[in-house]
């Protein structure tokens, strides 16, 4: 630890030492070296252009350029146009940075050499008319005077212009230099000492004259351009570090004088490329210096812990502190504890296994109920292999065994224990399944139903064994249980997440089954449900009967009635899809009545939800003892509590006077008087009792005995009317009120109805 201390401590200060006044020193000394640099190639770079200038003022005093450029013809005196272009020819050649020298005259017709002869356009005159009218003999340009940050990424070419002669305050023309673009840049790039980085000059207006074409560096040279600007307020030419997106750069400026302007030149050279080792070194002695004082603490402090603790601290784990003292044997406390918590774990096992069949199919419940669709198809899977699954390569299939139909017993039958015959269901299922199937598991529910969900393997043909189970089920239940037994059967499926999907069809498909059958199968895979589905018949006439039937407490008629009612529903079509919803709507319209009489259905029904019942009924029979023992009685007989017997014997008393004396001109008080009571009571009764009042008791009478003649006889509309009672105006007004058309439509419009 000693000799970690002793050396790592040295070399974290020197790393430390490096970083912070190494690279502070390097970049001092680069920055020196460059500026010196700088100083020499920027004098270079100063003589060639001022040899540039000294060129062109000595060709702008030549006698060839003199006045009489004014009146030459330049056709006809073709030697002397000659020896013009081989002068600018010449005068081009001079020197590597020139690209191209033009000779501008200002004539009666004006002409450009270029270095060849040429007759100017009017556009092209007013660009060379505007150098030439400049108040300087000679001055440096741009082709087009661009502002700083203009086409940076293509600038203009550099030129020089002299007026001619040189002499005059009067010019007629003016000699111009291109200057060659690329090899200006390359002569300005010399200026930095590296390849990389940047140079340009600045012209009095701190416009950019000439830099290095770069495409990724036109921010930098905008950016470094504006911190030249701000700098050379206050000092013309200096030196300095400028950081830009983490990279330092020994930036070097100063001036040079040129004919009628002064230049600022620019070169900035990175320094990150020669300070980034130092860095990285002095980071590394840095890391290696923590690392041996963090690995010398962690020596320390492990040698500061003897054997023992490991052990004290399990043993203040495993035991309670109280109980134990330093001169029981540690190892043997460990030992007992051990012996314990392995008889422990092994008790929880063994509950465990005990529970998981459970465990299992809560799990299963829930999948099939859908309260798992959250669930991914791995994590599913995996859940489902952890409770003992062998799910790869294969296919699942839902099948749901209702029990229906009543025993020999019929009206004992509803009284029986289902609980009964479903613990007999789930375990007849399940021995049978085993027979038939190797994954397979049995859900049992409370509606005399069980479903099995059964995986195969998705390359074996499994339809002949589920006939085969199906066929053997049915027997075995049918001799058991005294019931009929319908069995659906889903389509197969690959995906864990529709099984509860599965479930739902197989829960639809026990709607297709057919009334008239005691057994059935239904195979989902090929069930035509389009073709299942027949039109509904409704017995709107029955349900009358039944609701008046109920009215006047008759459990009996009302039963008889009910059959009635489900045979009449049968004649168009048998399946469970087509009388179930009837049945229901039946219900609806007793529970309307129960309603209206002023009777709440929680007390007849002691809080059962009687539509989940309906809809676990699923044979005839049922359906009219449920109706008649569940719904009807417990009704009537809270009606009876509630309307005294002798007033319902005079209200029916009064109903089958009315209906043998309707077309007679009959009222409350002469029905009152036949039954030897007053008109108040009566009124009062017939409403309790009937539900309606007296005269709309009549009146709906006498219209239904209206309509009938209407449909089924030919008597004329004036002998309808005396015959139910009424004038023949009045009758039509009533009868429009009631019905919504006169009775002449009503008798046309149910004719065409039945052609």
């Amino acid at each position: 630890m000693l000799i970690l201390f002793i050396t790592f401590i040295p070399g974290l200060m020197s790393g430390i030492g490096i970083y912070w006044f190494g690279v502070n020193e390097v970049e001092e000394s680069l920055k020196e070296m460059h500026t010196d640099q700088i100083l020499e190639r920027a004098k270079n770079i100063d003589d060639q252009f001022d040899y540039l200038e000294k060129s062109l003022s000595h060709w702008a005093y030549d006698p060839r350029f003199n006045s009489s450029l004014l009146n030459l013809n330049y056709v006809i005196e073709f030697q002397e146009t000659r020896d013009i272009v081989q002068t600018l020819l010449v005068l081009q050649g001079s020197h590597p940075l020139i690209d191209h020298v033009e000779l501008f005259v200002d004539s009666t017709e004006p002409v450009l050499f270029n270095p060849h002869y040429n007759v100017l356009e009017e556009n092209d005159y007013n660009f060379y008319y505007d150098i030439l009218k400049s108040n300087k003999n000679i001055n440096w340009n741009r082709l087009n005077d661009l502002p700083d940050e203009s086409s940076i990424e293509d600038p203009q070419p550099l030129v020089l212009i002299h007026s001619i002669p040189g002499n005059s305050n009067d010019p007629f023309g003016s000699i111009v230099v291109t200057l060659d673009r690329k090899k200006i840049a390359d002569l300005i790039k010399t200026l930095t000492p590296y390849n990389e980085g940047a140079t340009f000059l600045l012209n009095e207006e701190n416009n950019l004259l000439v830099f290095e074409n770069s495409t990724e560096q036109s921010q930098f040279v905008r950016d470094l351009r504006q911190e030249i600007v701000e700098r050379a307020n206050s000092e013309t030419e200096g030196s300095f570090v400028y950081h830009y997106h983490d990279v330092a750069y020994s930036v070097s400026y100063g001036t040079m004088g040129r004919v009628n302007a002064e230049w600022t030149y620019v070169s900035a050279a990175p320094m990150s490329s020669i300070t980034t080792p130092i860095v990285t070194i002095s980071k590394v002695i840095i890391s290696i210096s923590l690392f041996g004082l963090v690995l010398a603490l962690i020596l320390s402090w492990l040698a500061s812990r003897t054997i023992y603790s490991p052990v004290a601290k399990l043993v203040k784990v495993l035991v309670n502190d109280s109980k134990w003292t330093h001169q029981d044997d540690e190892f043997k406390v460990i030992e007992n504890q051990f012996n314990e918590l392995l008889t422990e774990s092994q008790s929880l096992e063994q509950r465990l296994s005990t529970q998981l069949p459970q465990l299992k199919n809560n799990f299963l419940l829930q999948l099939i109920q859908g309260y798992l669709y959250h669930y991914k198809e791995d994590e599913l899977k995996e859940r489902m292999v952890n409770y003992g699954w062998e799910l790869d390569d294969h296919q699942f299939i839902v099948m749901d065994i209702q029990v229906l139909g009543l025993n020999e017993n019929k009206k004992s039958s509803m009284k029986q224990d289902e609980s009964l015959l479903a613990f007999a269901l789930t375990n007849i299922s399940e021995e049978l399944s085993e027979e038939y199937f190797e994954q397979y598991s049995v859900i049992h529910f409370y509606d005399l139903s069980a479903v099995l969900l059964i995986v195969y393997p998705e390359n074996e043909d499994m339809r002949t064994k589920f006939d085969e189970f199906s066929e053997q089920a049915i027997h075995v239940l049918n001799r058991v249980l005294k019931r009929q037994i319908t069995i659906t059967i889903s389509k197969p499926s690959d995906s864990i997440k529709r099984i509860p999907y599965l479930f739902e069809d197989v829960k639809k498909g026990k709607r297709y089954r057919n009334f008239d059958k005691e057994n059935q199968v239904i195979d989902l895979q090929t069930l035509e449900t389009n073709d299942s589905l027949d039109q509904i018949h409704y017995p709107f006439e029955i349900e009358k009967e039944i609701l008046q039937a109920i009215r006047m407490g008759q459990v009996n008629e009302s039963e008889k009635l009910i059959h009635d009612f489900i045979k009449e529903m049968k004649v168009k079509g048998t399946k469970e899809i087509n009388i179930k919803p009837c049945i229901i709507q039946l219900f609806g319209s007793i529970q309307h009545e129960i309603l209206h009489s002023g009777i709440h259905p929680y007390d007849i029904f002691q809080g059962k939800n009687m539509y989940e019942e309906v809809n676990r009924i699923g044979h005839p029979e049922q359906m009219v003892q449920w109706l008649t023992y569940d719904v009807i009685s417990p009704f009537i007989k809270a009606l009876e509590g509630k309307v005294n017997i002798e007033m319902k014997q005079l209200v029916e008393e009064v109903c089958s006077y009315i209906k043998s004396r309707y077309m007679e001109d009959i009222s409350l008080e002469s029905c009152a008087e036949e039954v030897n009571t007053n008109p108040y009571t009566l009124s009062k009764a017939f409403k309790k009792v009937i539900g309606v009042n007296f005269i709309d008791y009549v009146t709906k009478l006498r219209i239904e005995k209206a309509k009938e003649l209407l449909l089924n006889t030919n008597m004329k509309i004036n002998d309808i009317a005396e015959e139910v009672g009424y004038r023949h105006s009045y009758f039509n007004r009533i009868f429009k009120k009631h019905i919504g058309i006169p009775p002449s439509q009503y008798r046309k419009q149910r004719s065409n109805d039945a052609i």
